[in-house]
């Protein structure tokens, strides 16, 4: 078969995606309490094929992170602008996340979506304490940067990566010597990435026919409204809000944007991880959407940790439905709490297990509602959380974009070009 009649690499992925979901509904439907399509499929080749799909995505994260950190940092011509980068990407994604809240909550507060709704208050939920935003500024700094690899933790690998980077650039000659081998070390990771794209038909498959196979569609009748408004508040911050600043803060156009953020977008609601899609979503924004590996090195991984727009509308729809449910009235002042909450615990959880869930716990706890209210929507989370990991790697690009046409890091040329890197693509 010639290059021309080859189907995209979107197209594939597409493919697997609705075959998987309709092979899902169809096990669900055929055999709902087979033990043997359970062990075989479900919870034998499906989640065997997922899984290490997602482990050979989040493989690369931490190489990839570090790697291309150092490499951008150490081409800084200014170590100032390093200051800049951070205060644009933090200042950006903060500004993002408190508009998708208010948002959230302006519409849940239109649509009601608990009123009238009887659910079992018996479900409870026990949230993970959070730690404190002083752990949080201390814990940015590792003891011990190779147990902070092991343990993949974000933040700390950033700081070592920006430090080591400027050390690199500092140093001089000895410094120009270990740039290149870095330099090698990131073709070959980035090609790596490449090839792990090819093999996501399947593991896309993998992942959607299990989670169909699996999912109580009774618990999304159930939840049916609050269901469909955090959606749909998802699909309008996703494809309004970011186009709109898109074009007002860097004159970019947003529908080449979200034409060339399909394949990063299907990968995040597949995985439902925006740190599992982060070498998709850094590969894409370098190579197709023209930013610079400087610029794009900084914000993807920043991004990826502290980015959280889509549990942020999460949040604002859940805890107006929470307390419809509950039959509690919020004055705008505690509309106010939430939303000041919500968008600082953005950075202060970042990088915690099971972060969105962490911080509905610190929100509600603000506004005096029953934080065992969880319970009442963990049933639809799973899927809700797919679609909120495809908004926020679109916001992480997004701002990259801003920042690195901001900081004079942008390939127009690229941006625009419909065939960028097609050929990296066709292996």
């Amino acid at each position: 078969m010639s290059d021309k009649k080859k189907l995209s690499l979107t197209s594939r992925i597409v493919i697997g995606m609705v075959a998987g979901i309709i092979v899902g509904m169809l096990l669900k439907a055929l055999f709902p309490d087979s033990t043997i399509v359970e062990g075989y499929l479900t919870k034998g080749l499906f989640f065997v094929v997922g899984q290490i799909f997602i482990s050979s995505l989040q493989m690369l994260v931490v190489p990839l992170v570090f790697v291309s950190l150092v490499v951008g940092t150490c081409s800084l011509s200014d170590p100032s602008k390093l200051g800049r980068l951070g205060g644009k990407s933090v200042g950006l994604y903060l500004i993002t996340t408190a508009i998708a809240i208010t948002f959230a909550i302006g519409m849940g507060v239109l649509v009601q979506p608990g009123t009238g709704i009887e659910l079992a208050t018996d479900a409870t939920y026990e949230p993970t304490q959070a730690p404190s935003l002083a752990q949080v500024i201390i814990d940015l700094f590792p003891t011990n940067p190779f147990n902070a690899f092991a343990n993949g933790n974000m933040l700390q690998i950033i700081v070592f990566a920006l430090l080591f980077g400027i050390a690199m650039a500092l140093v001089g000659k000895p410094g120009e010597r270990i740039k290149t081998i870095f330099d090698d070390f990131n073709e070959v990771i980035m090609k790596l990435v490449i090839i792990l794209m090819n093999i996501a038909p399947y593991g896309v498959f993998a992942l959607m026919a299990k989670l169909f196979a699996e999912t109580s569609f009774e618990t999304i009748f159930s939840l049916g409204k609050y269901f469909l408004l955090v959606l749909f508040v998802l699909i309008v911050h996703a494809l309004v809000t970011y186009p709109i600043l898109l074009k007002g803060l860097s004159g970019m156009n947003p529908l080449i944007f979200l034409r060339k953020m399909r394949e990063v977008q299907i990968f995040g609601f597949s995985t439902a991880s925006s740190n599992a899609t982060m070498p998709v979503t850094l590969e894409t924004v370098t190579k197709r959407l023209g930013v610079s590996n400087s610029v794009g090195s900084f914000t993807v991984p920043l991004g990826a940790t502290i980015n959280m727009d889509g549990t942020a509308i999460m949040q604002g729809v859940a805890t107006v439905f929470i307390a419809q449910v509950y039959l509690v009235d919020l004055t705008i002042a505690d509309y106010l709490m939430v939303v000041l909450t919500a968008t600082l615990a953005s950075v202060g959880t970042a990088g915690v297990p099971g972060v969105g869930m962490i911080m509905l716990a610190m929100v509600l706890g603000q506004v005096g509602l029953p934080v065992e209210g969880i319970g009442l929507i963990i049933g639809v989370d799973r899927l809700l959380d797919m679609t909120r990991t495809a908004v926020n790697v679109t916001g992480d690009a997004m701002v990259s974009v801003i920042v690195a046409k901001s900081e004079g890091g942008l390939d127009e040329e690229v941006f625009n070009d419909a065939k960028a890197d097609l050929k990296e693509r066709n292996l």
